[in-house]
């Protein structure tokens, strides 16, 4: 309960013990709540044994009670009890959750990115694996045309095949081999046959072999 007869002496101790720690009756200004106990009050508390009611109870009186701000209530709508249940119910009253359930939610968005992240990586097309190839290709001897050994291999196309660079490395007894670079895409071409398909050049083609490879 709130205050109830304020013109006894038990009344004005519970209003002084009231305004021990508060400058007005709610919140932090004058209010309609000051002036329903101020009227209920009646007259000015002795400030010597009600010291706290009687420096609230001056004040409001320069004050314009019917110009004061919110709504009068019933006088036992004020006082300890009432006050405490007010605190009760701001307590209730979680305005911005609890610490976990903001963990909860940051956590549930960041699972959602992270998701839609993986999505869309999965989804982009992924860069071809490619691999630089040095072959040597031997001729059956001297008299073999060299350029028309070249023509004859790079005539040859596959899907994921790109000839490169060629130069002619002597072996000895007037015989050059002819060494040149392939990027191939490891997905389309094997590497096996693609050197089968070379040494089907019969008629200038000895053997093949691979000198070099590496990743790009």
């Amino acid at each position: 309960m709130g205050f109830s007869d304020l013109s006894t002496e038990a009344g004005l101790k519970q209003l002084n013990e009231f305004l021990a720690d508060k400058s007005f009756i709610e919140g932090h200004e004058a209010s309609q709540a000051d002036a329903v106990v101020y009227k209920a009050v009646g007259s000015a508390p002795d400030a010597a044994k009600y010291q706290h009611a009687a420096r609230w109870y001056k004040q409001i009186a320069t004050e314009d009670l019917a110009a004061l701000p919110g709504t009068a209530k019933e006088l036992s709508a004020y006082g300890p009890a009432a006050a405490a249940a007010e605190a009760a119910d701001e307590d209730d009253i979680d305005l911005f959750g609890s610490d976990d359930e903001v963990d909860e939610e940051a956590e549930r968005v960041k699972a959602e990115r992270i998701a839609e992240y993986n999505k869309r990586k999965a989804a982009k097309p992924k860069p071809a694996a490619k691999s630089l190839v040095t072959l040597e290709i031997k001729p059956w001897d001297d008299e073999t045309p060299m350029d028309e050994l070249e023509k004859a291999v790079r005539a040859i196309e596959m899907d994921g095949l790109l000839w490169g660079s060629a130069k002619l490395v002597p072996i000895g007894f007037g015989v050059s081999k002819l060494q040149m670079s392939v990027v191939v895409e490891d997905d389309k071409v094997s590497i096996d046959e693609l050197q089968e398909t070379i040494e089907e050049i019969e008629d200038y083609v000895q053997s093949t072999d691979v000198a070099a490879m590496a990743k790009l």
